[in-house]
C-alpha cells in the first residue's frame, strides 16, 4: 500500500471518525488546528484517496465518506460501489453486490460501452427511522 501524506493521513481520519459524510469544506474547519487553510488542501488529499480506493465521493450529496470495505479483496478495483443514503439522519451504507456489478458490466459490454466507474445511490430510510 502507498505511504500517505500527512494531509491524506488527516482527511482519511476525519472521515473515518465521522458518523455522516462530509463536505470538504466541513473537512477544512475540522482540519484547521492541523495546518489546513486552503479548501485546495483538502481537495488534492480526497483527489488522491479516492485515487488509492481509500474514499468515495457520493455524488448526491456532494460530499465523501471513507471507503467501508477497502481491505476486501474482492472489491479492491472499486469497479461498482453502491450507497443506501437515508433521507432522515443522513446514515450511510456502503455495499457491494457481485449480481448488480455483473448485470450492469455486461450491459456495457453489449452496448460496447467501456465502463470506468458506477456509483449507485439509494435514497429512502435506514431501519432506525424507518420504524420510528
Amino acid at each position: 500500500m502507498t505511504q500517505l501524506t500527512k494531509n491524506q493521513d488527516l482527511v482519511l481520519g476525519a472521515l473515518k471518525r465521522s458518523e455522516a459524510p462530509l463536505s470538504a469544506y466541513v473537512i477544512l474547519d475540522k482540519l484547521r488546528d492541523h495546518g489546513f487553510r486552503a479548501p485546495l488542501q483538502v481537495y488534492r488529499a480526497l483527489e488522491k484517496l479516492i485515487e488509492m480506493g481509500l474514499v468515495h465521493r457520493l455524488e448526491s450529496l456532494n460530499a465523501f465518506v471513507a471507503c467501508a470495505h477497502s481491505g476486501e479483496s474482492c472489491c479492491s478495483h472499486h469497479g461498482t460501489v453502491a450507497f443506501a443514503i437515508c433521507n432522515a439522519c443522513g446514515h450511510v451504507m456502503e455495499f457491494h453486490d457481485h449480481t448488480v456489478e455483473h448485470r450492469l458490466s455486461d450491459w456495457a459490454r453489449g452496448k460496447g460501452f467501456k465502463q470506468e466507474k458506477t456509483t449507485i445511490e439509494i435514497r429512502g430510510l435506514c431501519a432506525t427511522c424507518a420504524a420510528a
